[in-house]
């Protein structure tokens, strides 16, 4: 059975300048996602007994959803930089007045590039991916551009105990060089990989908060550095079949609908995830209209 998420009862609580909070948590599936209401990210930006409550619902719920939050560019980056320090991306664009706010604009004249709608960890192709991140909606179609998250740290759980004992051990290769960069020239590919050289992971991590272990391989992910022992290859053919696909199994795990939650945009719709336990998927099924998301990613520790 899978680990149920309990409902909590919020109460009002007061806040570091005397106002009442009414912060109101519904869980959204059984085992990931929880949309908050009666709360501001900009009031939780100033307000440490309010961040830490929100802090402690990340860790439980792994990603948090909240509506009509009209903040701006800055009270969106004063609230993300709570968790930690905020990362530029070295492909998308950011906002010149807020270092760290990330601008994924899809309109018509956008490029036909296909980086969010595959089930992924956010830019485990560094030494130490993003913590997590906060994504808000500025403009999104009447009908479709969701976004899915998946919680693979129950992916992890619910995998059968010969795979985790086979696992335990492995580790994996990251590339940013065969993904953002595979439509690049090649010598403009081998200078992005040469600034990002293809970080080593575990397959399953350990969360530095809650002690939980993760799937930790994603689209990302090209292949396992350690597979190829007398344990697993009887001989040399069984090597490239066997490690990739175990590898390819792995990565299934993200798309099975019990560890996912459905995440429909509205402007000023915002979006908190933990990147260390989870995956996501943006729906790519919204052309020709317009949708804008801004995204403060959080600087994020090495996986062990």
């Amino acid at each position: 059975m899978p680990h149920a998420i309990r409902p909590r009862q919020s109460a009002p609580t007061t806040g570091a300048r005397g106002r009442r909070s009414s912060l109101q948590v519904e869980p959204l599936t059984c085992t990931i996602g929880a949309e908050l209401s009666g709360v501001s990210l900009a009031d939780a930006a100033r307000d440490e007994e309010l961040f830490a409550e929100i802090r402690e619902l990340l860790l439980q719920y792994k990603v948090l959803f909240l509506r009509d939050q009209d903040i701006t560019g800055g009270e969106h980056v004063a609230f993300a930089s709570r968790f930690g320090s905020l990362e530029d991306h070295p492909v998308l664009g950011s906002d010149p007045e807020h270092p760290g706010l990330v601008r994924i604009y899809k309109d018509l004249n956008s490029k036909p590039e296909h980086y969010e709608n595959a089930l992924h960890c956010d830019a485990t192709w560094r030494e130490c991916p993003p913590m997590g991140s906060v994504l808000r909606c500025v403009e999104t179609p009447e009908v479709g551009g969701d976004t899915i998250w998946v919680n693979m740290a129950e992916a992890y759980r619910r995998l059968p105990e010969h795979i985790k004992a086979q696992i335990a051990d492995l580790r994996a290769r990251h590339s940013i060089e065969s993904t953002f960069g595979a439509v690049m020239p090649m010598e403009q590919r081998h200078q992005l990989k040469a600034r990002y050289p293809d970080p080593e992971h575990p397959v399953v991590r350990t969360h530095p908060e809650t002690g939980e272990q993760i799937l930790f391989v994603n689209s990302f992910t090209t292949h396992l550095v350690n597979f190829h022992t007398p344990d697993n290859v009887r001989f040399g053919q069984d090597h490239a079949p066997g490690a990739a696909n175990l590898l390819n199994y792995l990565i299934s795990q993200a798309a099975v609908p019990e560890y996912q939650v459905r995440w429909r945009w509205r402007k000023n719709s915002v979006a908190i995830w933990d990147n260390r336990c989870t995956q996501h998927y943006a729906v790519q099924d919204y052309w020709p209209a317009v949708r804008k998301m801004e995204r403060a990613g959080i600087v994020g520790d090495q996986p062990f």
